[in-house]
């Protein structure tokens, strides 16, 4: 995720990246957005959510103009490096030779623009910006930022991925306490259990919860400590499972709230709610630290920006036809925190056990599948971070610190709290800003300016964002940074009365 190039990979057609980029975005955090919708208001959220699917949209064309900027700069590097080996393989020449070789190769060893000015006209033309190699965002922030800013661009991705396993950690016992514990024999019909009520005997469902935890960390914890990587076929799967569960869930709705039987009253705003709100919105549209492996392998990219707008006006369209059926069809006092443990204790609404215990345990299986990659993936962000170069790790240090340092805390986390809407608020409000906002900005900020000194003024970008002007990016630094001061203030004052 935060690492160096890698290889392109298989290429495919725009019309497949738009349905990769699609299911990238609408993941697990899709779930937690009905109950955030309904604690702040249909108007709110949907006002916010639709401002935060633009800002989403800005930053993403940035990092796409980050990663051509990329391209040109390792191209520059490159063409440097073969000038330099030709210059040391005429130092052989005695110095009249040299004079002469020299005058022969001066115009191959100016600058790229000079070249590209003199093959202009004869049809030798070459696009530097154009996207081939996958840089993926860890190797564009050593490219274009400082070592403090290449250090903050781990550390915030490190604190993104432990907030994200936390809440993988904490999403999958929960769903298996509601299967365990949950009455499916259609007699309770909707209702919100609390933590001490019995789950089996005098086992309590917090009990249960952490049982369950404990089985996970054991199944899915010794993948941290090797290679973990996802195949073809599993992405297929996982990715079947969760449009049939989010395509169920919607017509589900659809077809009670028809019938007159929506139990929903939201509020038209609530203010309290809007913080968390901005949270989940900004997690459930994240999908900037992921582009690099997404965007590069397109083969039409003059497509990529038709492809980006199609995305996100189809992607605002689904969570708000998700969550505006959600917050009609149930009384939000008895939301869940994940949407699918709503039809798996209401048989008013599901009355098939089979499809019940199938969206009761669709997580379960979504989850569990990805749980190790970004367990890998924040393992190896962490010997990145403090990597030297030269240096290589003890064995002890490589196989056994890091991958507990990787373990331990989001486990420890989903001990303490299995509240998965503040989780995903938190991790959505702070490291998400982060990776969505202030990194994209600063990439394409830094990116133009180390770019346009090699190549000059007359070579434009054509991946370039329609968000040029530099006011879009100061724009996206001072949004981030107020959001950062609301929610830090709002969870100062919630605490403030307790």
């Amino acid at each position: 995720m935060a690492g160096g190039i890698t290889e392109t990979g298989e290429l495919y057609s725009p019309y497949v990246g738009l349905v990769y980029m699609f299911n990238l975005i609408v993941g697990t955090g899709a779930l937690t957005m009905p109950k955030a919708f309904a604690t702040a208001g249909w108007v709110v959220s949907l006002g916010l959510i639709s401002f935060l699917a633009f800002m989403s949209y800005m930053t993403t064309t940035f990092v796409i103009e980050a990663m051509a900027a990329a391209n040109a700069q390792l191209r520059w590097k490159r063409r440097e490096q073969e000038e330099v080996k030709d210059s040391d393989s005429t130092s052989d020449y005695s110095e009249d030779e040299d004079v002469i070789v020299r005058g022969r190769s001066e115009p191959e060893t100016r600058p790229i623009l000079s070249v590209q000015r003199q093959g202009g006209g004869g049809g030798g033309h070459v696009d530097h910006f154009d996207i081939v190699e996958r840089v993926e965002m860890g190797q564009m922030a050593s490219l274009f930022f400082n070592k403090v800013g290449v250090n903050m661009f781990y550390i915030c991705m490190v604190v993104y991925l432990y907030g994200d396993l936390a809440i993988y950690a904490a999403a999958v016992p929960i769903s298996l306490t509601e299967v365990a514990c949950g009455n499916h024999s259609c007699s309770a019909g909707s209702v919100k259990y609390n933590d001490t009520d019995l789950c089996w005997g005098p086992v309590t469902r917090k009990d249960a919860y952490r049982v369950f935890l404990s089985i996970f960390t054991l199944m899915l914890g010794p993948f941290v400590f090797f290679d973990a990587q996802k195949t073809k076929y599993l992405q297929i799967l996982t990715s079947l499972m969760r449009w049939i569960a989010f395509t169920m869930m919607i017509i589900l709705a659809l077809i009670r709230i028809g019938k007159g039987r929506g139990e929903g009253r939201p509020p038209v705003a609530q203010i309290s709610g809007v913080p968390n709100l901005f949270g989940v919105c900004v997690y459930s549209f994240m999908c900037q630290h992921s582009l690099p492996s997404l965007v590069t392998p397109i083969s039409d990219k003059r497509r990529v920006g038709t492809l980006v707008v199609c995305d996100y006006v189809l992607i605002l369209g689904f969570y708000s036809l998700l969550s505006f059926t959600a917050i009609f069809c149930f009384d939000s006092s008895l939301l869940h925190d994940m949407y699918t443990l709503n039809f798996t204790d209401n048989c008013d609404v599901l009355d098939v056990a089979f499809l019940r215990y199938f969206l009761g345990l669709f997580p379960v299986f979504t989850i569990s599948t990805n749980f190790p990659i970004i367990a890998v993936t924040l393992r190896n962000n962490w010997k990145t971070l403090f990597h030297r170069d030269g240096g290589t790790y003890p064995w002890v240090v490589d196989r056994v610190v890091f991958p507990l340092i990787t373990l331990v805390p989001p486990v420890i986390v989903a001990f303490c709290t299995h509240n998965l809407e503040s989780l995903v608020g938190i991790t959505g409000a702070y490291a998400g800003t982060g990776i969505q906002y202030v990194i994209p900005a600063l990439l394409v900020y830094f990116g133009r300016r180390h770019v346009e000194p090699m190549l000059g003024a007359d070579e434009v970008n054509k991946h370039r964002s329609p968000f040029r002007h530099t006011f879009w990016v100061w724009f996206v630094v001072v949004w981030a940074t107020f959001c950062l001061m609301f929610v830090t203030a709002n969870i100062i004052l919630e605490d403030t009365k307790k």
